[in-house]
């Protein structure tokens, strides 16, 4: 082997090392890898990845702190496990796992207050930690099966969660406080919405929640004030995994994860499809950037990330960030 060859062998060898790590920017997009069970910081900018970090076993969502420092990662396993993997985004390192204890499946996850909520579905309950003072400080059954996602309302009195073999959204209202006690009451109202129940949003305005349903392909939207479903779309989105209004509430963005399924986008006030997405061969997190300039999208069974300018409702952009990303979250430094 002359010294041309083994030149030639160092050089390719040097390149497809570990990417040497750059500091996290003020804004960041965070993109789960499930199959490498990584975290990957991504500048948005340049939409380039700048350092990968452990996610925990099975990663399905993450979720970043207010203050953009932290980023907190549900680590599922359909039940088979009961931690919340920790990240710090300032210095780039893994912290120690947040333990849950008898509560196995955590998933959805939201960032409220200072603390994070989570559901865990083996035990059919949302709890909450408070990082602070390094404890789950509250739990409440919804007796679903398979609670999936969670989303809080800004001034913390309602608690949205999808319920997927039970086909239901759950909308959880903080009533009166208990008797005698300094803790509120809250009330659940369950609402029927197709087999499959997963992926859903609430709009800008508060005033709808939209599902989708992967077994039936359908989207039901509920109205809030009511605490009703009004309106069935028969959507044709078989295998619909997450479901994201645009920033300004005019778009609603579906993804499938069925054969050829990809990315459908529907309009909120003529309540009909615009246009499907060819993204590839199935697509799952969505994410909306937050100045509404661009939506993400996970497309787990090609191993890339696509970014959609909300304009044109064109893909402009990759991001290789690992195989079979899913969860996405927006990071911003305060």
């Amino acid at each position: 082997m002359n010294l041309r060859t083994i030149a030639v062998i160092l050089s390719t060898l040097l390149s497809t090392g570990p990417i040497a790590a750059q500091s996290t920017p003020a804004a960041a997009l965070l993109v789960l890898s499930k199959r490498d069970q990584t975290l990957a910081i991504v500048d948005p900018a340049s939409m380039q990845v700048l350092t990968t970090l452990p996610a925990g076993p099975d990663p399905h969502e993450v979720v970043a702190s207010g203050d953009g420092q932290m980023a907190f990662i549900a680590n599922y396993g359909g039940g088979a496990y009961n931690t919340i993997s920790v990240v710090d985004l300032t210095t780039q390192k893994a912290m120690p796992r947040i333990d849950l204890g008898a509560l196995r499946g955590p998933h959805g996850l939201a960032f409220a207050a200072g603390k994070v909520y989570f559901t865990a579905e083996i035990n059919k309950v949302i709890g909450r930690y408070d990082p602070v003072a390094g404890k789950i400080d509250w739990v409440l059954g919804t007796g679903q099966n398979r609670t999936h996602m969670i989303a809080v309302s800004n001034a913390l009195d309602h608690i949205f969660t999808s319920n997927v073999n039970s086909g239901t959204i759950s909308i959880i209202e903080r009533t009166a406080r208990l008797s005698g006690g300094n803790s509120p009451d809250w009330e659940e109202t369950v609402v029927d919405t197709g087999r499959g129940t997963e992926g859903f949003d609430v709009s800008p305005d508060g005033k709808e929640l939209w599902s989708a349903a992967a077994d039936d392909g359908t989207i039901s939207i509920i109205d809030l004030a009511a605490k009703k479903r009004v309106q069935t779309l028969q959507a044709n989105v078989k295998g619909a995994n997450r479901l994201k209004f645009t920033t300004d509430g005019k778009l609603v963005f579906v993804s499938s994860l069925s054969g050829g399924g990809g990315l459908a986008v529907f309009d909120t006030s003529s309540r009909r499809e615009v246009k499907r997405v060819n993204v590839g061969h199935g697509a799952a997190g969505i994410l909306m950037q937050p100045d509404g300039t661009r939506a993400y999208v996970a497309c787990s069974p090609d191993d890339y990330v696509v970014a959609i300018d909300l304009r044109t409702l064109e893909i402009t952009g990759r991001i290789n960030a690992g195989h079979e990303p899913d969860g996405l979250a927006w990071a911003a430094r305060q």
